[in-house]
């Protein structure tokens, strides 16, 4: 099964929990331990001092195996929580802070050199003293001075058990280790949470994805309106899916286009051939329909050799294109004198305003002359007869800027988006038009799409403009 990211997020979290907890555990373990044992065996050393001074006291006036001296170390084994005996300077335990009669420490001797190192001063260590003791235990020594000689009398033995010094140290783990395990758990289950309403998005957008797969390119994610990488996600998908929606409209109206485009005079074609051949058709209007047969086979010619060029310009590589340059005012001489004949047939006048120095500019020759031919072309279809169409070229800043103005029929404002469209004609009466398959306004933006340029239209009042921009490219000095 494969582990999705949603598992191996939460199992990330839940292992960098574990691991952060197990490492801040033994440094925590092993701290505490070492604190509450020092704090511990420093009660024990305080104890023992005090009951030295207090025994060295008692000395003065009676033994120190004495019953007053007995009770008073019972009474300070019971406050201080440990256990006191008093040794002889022989080693013999002669008195224990256990009041039974039957004492089993009583008369037991220390080794001799616990007992030597104690007379001497003080003693501490874990040891069971040599079977004084049934187990280990903490223990510490002190000497017991007489007040005049200051020479010892007897020696003070304080100790505890191990178990009970730690004991207060184990309540304290136990509260860290159950606030651990709280945390843990209560980590895990907001971890859990998290991390599948973050992997939400992504499912989603799997979901999506295999619906554009079948061809639905409807659907839309959501959480596109959230201020973090998933909506940024989220969002970059959504205009993905509306591109991808779009170009599967374009694609279907694109065929539908070409199906009605190719099918009219190809039935125009077939229809005028069959009533030749059958007859139909009377020996002196052949001509005639052979030639609108012939108007019908170059219109097919135009229409594939135009959804050629489309094919050619989207592969135009744009870095490589923008490496030439040339001059933008010689092409637009050269196609004024290409088309002085269809210029003549409708008696237009030209007003060309075009600098006398070069204006170099960066992309394709052919391409760029392409998309003039086709916007002066335009100009002069739709231009009324007789009228005016001005040329004008300038620079500013880094740009070139090319206008073609003709006078003519306006373009309705809700039709001037539609222009650079596949197929679209402003006129619908012109659907019949001969000379045109409505792609040279779309050529022409593909062409300025792929210079990264853009081009802009106007009509108003019977005057019809498109301007287009050009890279300048850079002169040498």
């Amino acid at each position: 099964m494969k582990k999705s990211i949603y598992y191996r997020n939460f199992l990330a979290t839940a292992l960098i929990l574990l691991l952060s907890f197990l490492i801040l555990g033994a440094v925590f373990t092993t701290w505490s331990y070492r604190i509450v044992m020092n704090e511990q065996r420093k009660g024990l050393s305080s104890t023992a001092d005090d009951v030295a001074e207090v025994v060295a006291a008692y000395c003065t006036e009676m033994e120190p195996d004495s019953f007053d001296i007995r009770m008073f170390i019972s009474s300070a084994a019971r406050s201080s929580n440990c256990h006191i005996m008093l040794a002889g300077l022989d080693g013999t335990i002669i008195s224990c802070s256990d009041m039974d009669v039957q004492c089993e420490h009583m008369g037991k001797r220390l080794p001799s050199d616990a007992s030597e190192r104690m007379i001497e001063g003080s003693y501490s260590g874990t040891s069971s003293l040599g079977g004084v003791f049934d187990s280990s235990r903490y223990v510490v020594g002190r000497a017991v001075l007489s007040y005049q000689e200051k020479e010892p009398v007897c020696t003070v033995i304080v100790s505890a058990d191990r178990a009970d010094m730690s004991e207060l140290w184990r309540h304290f783990a136990g509260v860290y280790m159950m606030t651990a395990i709280l945390v843990i758990i209560l980590t895990f289950i907001i971890s859990f949470f998290t991390t599948k309403k973050q992997a939400e998005p992504l499912n989603e957008m799997a979901r999506a994805a295999h619906r554009f797969a079948r061809g639905d390119f409807s659907t839309r994610v959501s959480d596109a309106d959230r201020e973090d990488e998933i909506g940024q996600l989220s969002a970059a998908f959504n205009l993905m899916a509306d591109s991808l929606e779009r170009s599967e409209n374009l694609r279907r109206e694109f065929i539908a286009n070409v199906s009605h485009e190719l099918k009219t005079p190809m039935t125009t074609i077939s229809g005028f051939a069959d009533g030749i051949l059958d007859g139909t058709i009377p020996p002196e209007m052949e001509k005639r329909y052979l030639e609108v047969i012939s108007s019908e086979t170059h219109r097919l010619s135009r229409l594939v050799r135009n959804m050629l060029d489309m094919s050619q310009l989207t592969a135009i590589d744009t870095a490589t294109v923008l490496q030439s340059s040339f001059d933008i005012t010689e092409i637009i001489r050269l196609l004024l004198l290409s088309l002085e004949q269809k210029i003549t047939a409708k008696k237009l006048d030209i007003d060309a305003q075009l600098p006398e120095e070069a204006v170099m500019t960066r992309g394709s020759r052919d391409a760029i002359q392409q998309v003039v031919y086709n916007l002066l072309d335009n100009a002069i279809k739709f231009s009324s007869e007789g009228g005016t169409i001005a040329v004008s070229v300038w620079k500013q800043g880094d740009k070139a800027y090319v206008s073609v103005e003709n006078s003519g029929q306006t373009i309705p404002q809700e039709e001037l988006p539609l222009i650079f469209d596949r197929f679209h004609k402003t006129d619908k009466s012109r659907s019949s038009d001969r000379e045109g398959v409505g792609l040279g306004l779309y050529i022409v933006k593909t062409i300025l799409d792929h210079h990264n340029e853009d081009i802009f239209v106007s009509s108003a009042d019977g005057i019809t403009r498109f301007v287009f921009t050009l890279a300048l490219a850079q002169q040498n000095s």
